[in-house]
């Protein structure tokens, strides 16, 4: 899979590891011509070694981001908005349309939306100081989700915020009124409702334990099911493709 998996230059930098002075492998961004399903998930396996799960953001956030992407037939709209934590005021916005080049794989949505996530993220010049990930985290069966996968290629903390359930079950609610998510006898992450809602499934992306992931999700989701970074960023990439549809009716 040598040349099936290719890598940003951004992650080719000789970077050192958050755990000491081990430098970084390449990051696979992008899908070559020799790419397999087995040896992509032999890649995931890989690099969910590499995921911390330790705080490594601050103890006072500032600035919060959420990720979408939407996508049209050809194009896939990546869409980044950075909230104040506190006011959940907007920052700044940004948005990237690329040309889609990866099928929609389940346990494998990382490799179709990192491209236009990567468009946007890059175009921002606030950096927030941690992502809220439309997509799996850890709760993944080969425990490297979009949000994990993103995370590692950014370098910066990420939290997995998922609609459905990927993998495992869910156990009996905690006192903290939170249930975690238990595979192969390992939590992967939690399901968190507000009050009688359907649940979100809340997983460490990277760079965060599961307890600060789930307070940050329930602070963001304070008004609604959804945290408020990632409605504003599902908002802004919904917008951004009914705007390239019409241009495409129109032309």
């Amino acid at each position: 899979m040598k040349n099936a998996l290719k890598t940003s230059k951004k992650s080719s930098n000789q970077r050192k590891n958050v755990e000491g002075n081990m430098l970084k492998p390449k990051l696979p961004t992008k899908i070559g011509a020799k790419f397999s399903i087995a040896d992509a998930h032999a890649m995931q396996l890989n690099l969910s070694k590499l995921v911390v799960h330790k705080d490594m953001l601050p103890k006072n956030i500032q600035y919060v981001a959420g990720v979408d992407v939407a996508y049209t037939c050809s194009y896939s709209i990546g869409a980044a908005v950075v909230l104040d934590y506190e006011s959940f005021s907007v920052v700044e916005s940004e948005k990237a349309s690329v040309k889609t080049r990866f099928p929609y794989i389940p346990t494998l949505l990382a490799l179709r939306e990192i491209p236009p996530t990567l468009a946007t993220i890059r175009k921002l010049k606030t950096q927030p100081d941690v992502f809220l990930v439309d997509g799996q985290g850890i709760a993944h069966p080969y425990r490297l989700g979009f949000a994990s996968h993103l995370g590692l290629v950014l370098d910066k903390p990420t939290i997995g915020v998922a609609k459905s359930l990927l993998c495992g079950q869910v156990e009996a609610c905690t006192r903290e009124g939170w249930a975690p998510i238990t595979d192969k006898g390992e939590v992967v992450g939690a399901a968190v409702a507000r009050g009688c809602e359907k649940p979100i499934y809340v997983s460490v992306g990277h760079e965060i334990s599961l307890k600060r992931a789930i307070e940050t999700v329930k602070h963001c989701a304070q008004n609604y099911r959804i945290p408020e970074p990632i409605r504003a960023a599902h908002s802004l990439a919904d917008e951004e493709k009914r705007r390239l549809m019409r241009t495409k009716l129109n032309a």
